[in-house]
């Protein structure tokens, strides 16, 4: 009898705090790699906003760093606050898209930590093998190298509604605060153009786009000029991402930073390598 009516009092104590409990703050930082003044982040920001109980704060490149990866400047930064409308808006970084979020989880977050990080919205997709260029998703996995969940969201350049894709990343944020984020692991979503069959999860593959054609602008005795010339590529592959895609539909694909290819580890330590000698 004595052990339950200790029980009783223990679930009462903690009662008495789930109020408290359910109504902490749910801080997100919100970076990009288009740029403090991409209008597709300032969407994005304000929808977050409307979630209950959440903080936003933006940390995001100054300038427009698309295709950065996960580079990084290297160099003294540069933090300007921003503001727009006479109201405070975030955060330009002078580095990389990897440097503002940096920037934000280690100063930023100094004596309150973010609970999740988002990097988008992008203009222009991010799916298949063009994720290892994006640094939208670059800047998603500076998050995961400091323990923290992150989203990274693209969307097709024209055609796509932005209010409507900030409403979808809304869906996931709301599903991270009541049941927790998946440790370790980047969601990448990609949001096309047109009329949507749906929402497909699918693995990372193929490539949507050429980026291997050089066209001679000039050419002098020791300096050629070459004008880089994208060609659109369609996927064979109906189990990637690419593919689902291109038929219409939301893409949703989990990263991670292991890119391991363990299924050669045995194979190449069979091969039974030894150290050279002069």
């Amino acid at each position: 009898m004595r052990y339950y009516k200790q029980l009783l009092y223990t679930l009462a104590f903690l009662l008495c705090f789930l109020p408290t409990i359910s109504g902490q703050t749910y801080r997100i930082l919100i970076s990009n790699d288009d740029g403090i003044e991409s209008p597709l982040l300032k969407v994005l920001s304000e929808e977050m906003a409307k979630l209950p109980n959440v903080e936003v704060v933006i940390s995001a490149p100054a300038e427009n760093q698309s295709g950065s990866s996960h580079s990084t400047d290297g160099r003294e930064l540069t933090v300007e606050k921003i503001f727009k409308n006479d109201q405070f808006f975030g955060y330009a970084v002078s580095g990389r898209p990897a440097d503002a979020v940096r920037y934000g989880l280690r100063v930023l977050a100094k004596d309150t930590p973010f609970d999740l990080v988002i990097s988008g919205i992008n203009r222009g997709a991010n799916v298949g093998n063009i994720s290892h260029l994006s640094g939208t998703v670059g800047a998603a996995m500076e998050a995961l190298y400091h323990n923290v969940p992150a989203i990274a969201v693209s969307q097709e350049v024209r055609g796509v509604n932005t209010q409507a894709s900030a409403l979808f990343i809304a869906q996931l944020v709301s599903r991270y605060q009541k049941n927790g984020a998946p440790e370790g692991v980047v969601i990448s979503v990609n949001i096309p153009a047109g009329e949507l069959k749906g929402v497909a999860v699918r693995s990372m593959g193929d490539a949507y786009l050429d980026m291997g054609n050089y066209n001679l602008k000039s050419e002098s005795e020791n300096k050629m000029v070459y004008a880089q010339r994208l060609g659109l590529v369609k996927s064979q592959n109906q189990k990637s991402d690419t593919y689902a895609y291109q038929q219409g539909y939301i893409t949703i694909t989990p990263l991670k930073f292991d890119w391991t290819a363990h299924e050669m580890l045995e194979t190449i330590t069979s091969w039974e390598l030894k150290l050279t000698k002069d």
